[in-house]
């Protein structure tokens, strides 16, 4: 038994060798034929794609890319009819089948149809001008998030859109530059040349490292930037009253005033203030800063979007650039708060006429830091 197994198996080795001499002799003749080195080529280059093919596809029936159509049909012009019938194995009667059918439609298609281009049907998406203006404020205004471009789109051109729908137009169509989102070299250079209120300070560093206090006081029911004070160095009871005035110069006094339970809002001086120019002066809960979230908010507003990105080199400088700040803050900036209101525009009540998309004029602000498009 054992006998015969071994002979079957010598045989059928036996038989795949003479196979492969007899394949080699039928090369071995066509490459001497004429033409014969081209049609073995082809053969091969076929055979090979053919096995990709088949490869790509062992969990379900192969998918033919446009190359994979282009190679079988360029390498079938060096093949003889009879030779196309043994290699066509990577296609199926179904794909003519499916090809014919493709035709049939196509054909009926162009002779009865009533417009020349069919529209795919659903939800059209953004007009080309609403992409390009949206690219374009993302563009000048990196820092920008996608709710923000929505209610400045919304505002601006009168176009109620999504911020989801900003998303994926951004994913799509927007592309950051290499240079980085921070500030160009020329509004780099350009900084460096040169009835209830809410009151807080913060602190910030000169360009040669000198500290600066600023008192910010801002209105809470329009979100107005009422002033600012700006101060060099320590600071105590009397440098505070003299930021407070300086910040509500020409301005009216309100009734109430929010502080915090900083040290310097409890010094004798700050309160005679307030009770020469007859306000009443409202406390928060004692080291929770959410219970004074406005003006917080606000002072976070001034870091990113402005103070970030800027140097300055001393008060007066300071004093110029956030002066700069409070009228973009105030006139041109709209706020999520104010159902995407600027706070003068708020306060007064006025509604911004919608701009056309295809006549759109960009206006700087800030030097050129912020980018805001309007209508032409």
């Amino acid at each position: 038994m054992r006998g015969a197994r071994r002979l079957t198996y010598a045989d059928s080795r036996m038989k795949n060798l003479l196979i492969t001499l007899l394949h080699f002799a039928v090369v071995t003749a066509k490459l001497c034929g004429p033409g014969g080195v081209r049609a073995v080529i082809a053969e091969n280059l076929v055979l090979k794609q053919q096995l990709i093919v088949l490869r790509r596809g062992r969990q379900r029936a192969p998918n033919l890319a446009l190359s994979d159509r282009l190679i079988c049909g360029l390498a079938s012009l060096f093949l003889s009819p009879g030779r196309i019938r043994k290699v066509a194995i990577g296609l199926r009667p179904s794909t003519f089948l499916a090809f014919h059918q493709a035709l049939v439609h196509r054909k009926y298609r162009r002779l009865f149809s009533s417009s020349q281009c069919r529209k795919r049907p659903g939800l059209k998406g953004p007009s080309d001008a609403l992409i390009q203006a949206i690219v374009e404020l993302k563009s000048r205004n990196p820092r920008f998030g996608c709710p923000r471009i929505a209610r400045i789109i919304a505002h601006t051109f009168g176009v109620d859109i999504d911020k989801n729908v900003v998303y994926r137009v951004l994913a799509k169509h927007y592309r950051p530059a290499p240079g980085g989102t921070g500030p160009s070299w020329l509004s780099f250079i350009g900084h460096t040349r040169d009835s209830l209120w809410s009151v807080d300070l913060f602190r910030c560093e000169s360009i040669v490292l000198r500290s600066y206090w600023v008192l910010v006081v801002m209105d809470q029911f329009t979100r107005r930037l009422v002033g600012i004070g700006v101060h060099c160095g320590p600071v105590n009871g009397t440098d505070v009253c003299r930021m407070f005035n300086a910040a509500i110069h020409g301005q009216h006094t309100p009734r109430h005033l929010s502080t915090d339970h900083d040290p310097l809002f409890e010094a004798h001086r700050w309160k005679a203030n307030l009770r020469i120019l007859e306000v009443d002066e409202v406390k928060t809960v004692p080291h929770v800063p959410l219970s004074h979230p406005f003006v917080e908010r606000l002072i976070g507003t001034m870091r990113r979007e402005f103070l970030d990105h800027v140097l300055f080199w001393n008060a007066r400088d300071l004093e110029r650039k956030l002066a700069e700040f409070q009228v973009y803050y105030n006139a041109a900036r709209r706020h999520a708060s104010l159902e995407g209101h600027t706070p003068l525009a708020f306060a007064s009540g006025q509604t911004a006429v919608p701009a056309d998309l295809n006549h759109v004029r960009w206006v700087c602000h800030c030097r050129d830091l912020v980018q805001l498009p309007v209508a032409a």
